[in-house]
């Protein structure tokens, strides 16, 4: 076996488990208010199943602040989305990879058979390779063909990191106020088509800035 080889399958075992440990410790140095609660009512807690649907700078928190769901996370197909997927798992998610230019139509019949299941699924809206906070309409195709709705979820914080990636990927700084999000559901008429799936991928994706939009002004800022 090669040394690159070897050190990468053990950095895939390491890396992951070390970051979900530092995430749990830093992110628990938060105050997390939950806004958006009769939405999680009206759908998680009642047992309804969802398409959970964020932007790609939201993944870290996200994946903390949803731990205790039991939900399947598409994860990119790329090399370094072994780690996020990983990461995801750490904190309780199954996963299955897929992205518009590797391996994402099987990803989407994947999930569509644990939706269809009884499973709830989660999907980052703008992808894995953006362009940031415009919404591709995978989480609409699921939705439509699983017969569940579209949860947006969204945070923003008073004070964070944010990383020189193309959606800004941004975590909390430790003890800084976040407030988290649940959107209005989404229900997805169902085997939509053509026009009407971009229809509706252009409501959600108006939702989730609408969304991004009341996360951030209440930090007093215009995004993050």
């Amino acid at each position: 076996m090669k040394e690159g080889t070897r050190l990468h399958r053990l950095s895939l075992q390491v890396v992951p488990w070390l970051v979900a440990m530092l995430m749990r410790a830093w992110f628990g140095t938060c105050r997390i208010t939950v806004h958006g609660l009769e939405h999680r009512r009206g759908t998680l807690d009642a047992g309804r199943k969802v398409v959970a649907s964020f932007w790609h700078y939201t993944f870290p928190f996200v994946f903390y602040q949803l731990r205790r769901e039991s939900a399947t996370v598409m994860v990119s197909a790329s090399r370094d989305g072994e780690y996020i997927a990983r990461l995801a798992e750490e904190f309780g998610f199954s996963t299955t990879r897929g992205s518009r230019n590797n391996r994402g139509a099987q990803a989407l019949k994947d999930l569509l058979k644990l939706a269809a299941a009884g499973e709830s699924t989660a999907i980052v809206a703008d992808g894995s390779q953006g362009p940031p906070r415009i919404a591709q309409p995978g989480a609409i195709l699921l939705a439509s063909r699983a017969g569940v709705p579209v949860l947006p979820v969204m945070w923003s914080a008073s004070r964070y990191f944010a990383f020189r990636s193309w959606d800004r990927t941004a975590i909390p700084q430790p003890f800084a106020r976040v407030d988290f999000y649940y959107g209005e559901p989404l229900d997805v008429p169902a085997d939509l088509k053509g026009a009407g799936i971009e229809d509706y991928r252009r409501i959600l994706e108006c939702r989730l800035n609408e969304l991004y939009d009341r996360a951030w002004r209440r930090q007093g800022r215009a995004g993050h």
